[in-house]
């Protein structure tokens, strides 16, 4: 009856404490549950909005510099663009040859100049305008001739042309400066004018001390126009070489020419004396006077 006691208490007891571990159980075995459900809520939950955000991220446009060239091709940069490079023309000096198309015909002939012991003038002339200058400020123009190259030459009458016939040596010979006798004067008075150089003389005559430019015969050499700012340390009057600074040179193609000390181109006298004004009296073919104008005019 004990022993039957005792295993009805132990069956009763296990009969109660089972379900009471069953419960236990199943409540762990939930909360695990949950657990694994809200872990896996959260690692979805993470998915998506990593998803999300590449979603975004590739849908937004890339991050760009601003640049120059699209500012610049904006209606309100290209006016100031425009505004800034007008500014910067007008600081620019400039120097247009003038009578380009008569210095352009002899040219395509073969341009020749007399040079005498006595010095001749040129004929054309170099005559230039002047533009942008400051008008208030002080300017001197000079004129020099220069070697194109270290060349000499000799014409050849059969082919009407001229060949090299050898080289020379430059660096024995001065240039020398022809200063416009309006010089100095303002930037204003330069830019209203044509700036004439007809009284520069030519010589070969290497003892001269009459202020002409020293050339060889049978070179090729072409002017020089220079545009120096004033500068009182500088004595124009005995110049013998440019300023380190404030000086604008400027030489155009149309005018080089080549040293002769008589006409070796037939053409090129007959040009010269329909287009020289000093020339009128020799235009007649009847006098047949124009070798007296080559030796007795200063053209």
């Amino acid at each position: 009856m004990a022993l039957s006691c005792r295993a009805h208490a132990f069956s009763v007891e296990a009969l109660v404490g089972r379900p009471s571990k069953r419960k236990l159980q199943d409540t762990r075995e939930q909360e695990q549950s949950e657990l694994q459900e809200n872990e896996g809520g959260e690692e979805e939950e993470e998915r998506k909005n990593n998803a999300a955000e590449k979603n975004e991220q590739l849908e937004m446009p890339p991050k760009t510099e601003p640049s120059t060239t699209a500012l610049s091709g904006s209606g309100g940069g290209s006016g100031n663009d425009n505004q800034l490079k007008s500014l910067k023309e007008k600081d620019i000096i400039q120097v247009e040859l003038q009578g380009s198309e008569l210095w352009k015909r002899f040219h395509d002939i073969g341009t020749e100049m007399i040079i005498t012991k006595a010095g001749r003038r040129m004929f054309p002339s170099v005559r230039v305008k002047v533009k942008g200058l400051e008008p208030g400020k002080q300017y001197s123009v000079a004129m020099d001739v220069v070697p194109v190259d270290s060349k000499r030459y000799r014409y050849v009458y059969h082919s009407s042309q001229w060949m090299v016939a050898g080289n020379t040596d430059h660096s024995c010979m001065t240039t020398r400066f022809y200063v416009h006798p309006d010089s100095p004067c303002s930037g204003e008075t330069w830019m209203r004018q044509i700036i004439s150089f007809d009284r520069v003389k030519l010589t070969n005559n290497e003892m001269d001390d009459k202020g002409h430019i020293i050339l060889q015969s049978m070179h090729k050499y072409k002017p020089r126009v220079h545009v120096m700012e004033q500068d009182t340390r500088v004595d124009l009057s005995q110049i013998q070489s440019l300023p380190a600074e404030g000086v604008k040179t400027f030489s155009f193609k149309e005018t080089e020419f080549t040293t002769v000390t008589a006409y070796q181109n037939q053409q090129i006298t007959k040009l010269k004396i329909d287009r020289n004004p000093f020339a009128k009296g020799f235009r007649d073919p009847g006098r047949n006077r124009w070798k007296q104008w080559l030796i007795s005019s200063d053209f």
